[in-house]
């Protein structure tokens, strides 16, 4: 076949676009030709309402799913948070890039005394907004949607106390700004942090280019806790919190998963460390424990809930 130009679909957002382009950066460095192909997604477009309220699965990524199979674009380039755990038919996981930082952080306006008393927080997130209740149930959370960029201008036209944000998505485009405090205690969206590449499955030329980008430990990681969620059946729609860490010296993987009610006040959770030997049922088994263990009622009043 002859050398082809590889099409880089992506959405249109600065951090999408930043995501892109470095993809596309490290692909020119191995000698492959490549262009950019941007379009908008629902999710981008569709800001008056809760991305749960919009019973879309990959609100973010359909429409590069359909650029995808209709030969518009090869490749598409997406924050794996943001993907569905089932892919469609014939498009596969190219690469995982090394991952980011994969804490949340509270971007606040300098003063934290409502952390101590009531305050208002700002997310989109199930995820986030469960956690943070979970810790603070005298706050209020309210909903916070668009791209990195919107959602931080929102906080400041806003009188809100701070708004949840991952850190690699405003670090990567250099939005991280000095008023926030880094989230430790909230487990993170899985995958958060890290980068994702798919590709159809029937295009050897490009899935070969693409798959010396793969980091074959944030590839281990993002399975475990993509493997929980789907398990679990959470998709974007319920507050699930997943994060798996190799150690190398031990040469074992640190896993912590989580579930939560809606408001926050049910929380049932699981720590392990398990041999590297047994990563690929770690997580099948972490959302099989849980689901035992009270998650799987926890699950269908969530899902209830979320149909009201």
């Amino acid at each position: 076949m002859a050398e082809k130009t590889i099409r880089i679909g992506t959405r249109d957002s600065e951090l999408a676009l930043w995501q892109a382009h470095t993809v596309q950066k490290k692909l020119n460095d191995l000698g492959y030709k490549t262009e950019i192909v941007a379009v908008k997604s629902q999710g981008d477009i569709i800001l008056d309402k809760p991305l749960y309220e919009l019973g879309i699965t990959g609100i973010f990524t359909k429409t590069l799913d359909i650029a995808m199979i209709n030969g518009d674009v090869d490749i598409a380039v997406h924050s794996m948070k943001d993907v569905p755990t089932a892919l469609p038919t014939g498009i596969v996981q190219g690469a995982v890039l090394k991952r980011a930082n994969t804490l949340d952080i509270l971007v606040h306006k300098g003063n934290l005394d409502f952390l101590e008393s009531n305050g208002t927080i700002a997310t989109g997130s199930l995820r986030r907004q469960a956690q943070w209740l979970n810790k603070y149930p005298n706050h209020t959370v309210v909903d916070l949607r668009g791209n990195v960029n919107t959602r931080m201008q929102k906080l400041q036209d806003n009188d809100w106390n701070g708004a949840v944000f991952a850190a690699a998505g405003l670090e990567r485009i250099n939005l991280k700004p000095g008023d926030y405090i880094d989230l430790d205690w909230m487990i993170p969206a899985p995958a958060q942090g890290a980068m994702l590449v798919v590709v159809m499955a029937n295009d050897d030329y490009t899935l070969d280019a693409v798959s010396q980008l793969n980091d074959i430990e944030t590839e281990v990681c993002t399975y475990i806790e993509r493997q929980f969620l789907r398990t679990l059946e959470g998709g974007c729609t319920a507050p699930i919190g997943a994060l798996a860490k190799y150690n190398e010296e031990e040469d074992t993987i640190h896993f912590d998963g989580v579930l939560f009610s809606l408001d926050g006040k049910q929380k049932i959770e699981i720590n392990k460390v398990v041999d590297i030997s047994e990563w690929k049922k770690l997580g099948f088994h972490s959302a099989k424990e849980i689901l035992e263990n009270g998650g799987a009622q926890l699950m269908d009043a969530i899902k209830t809930n979320l149909k009201k």
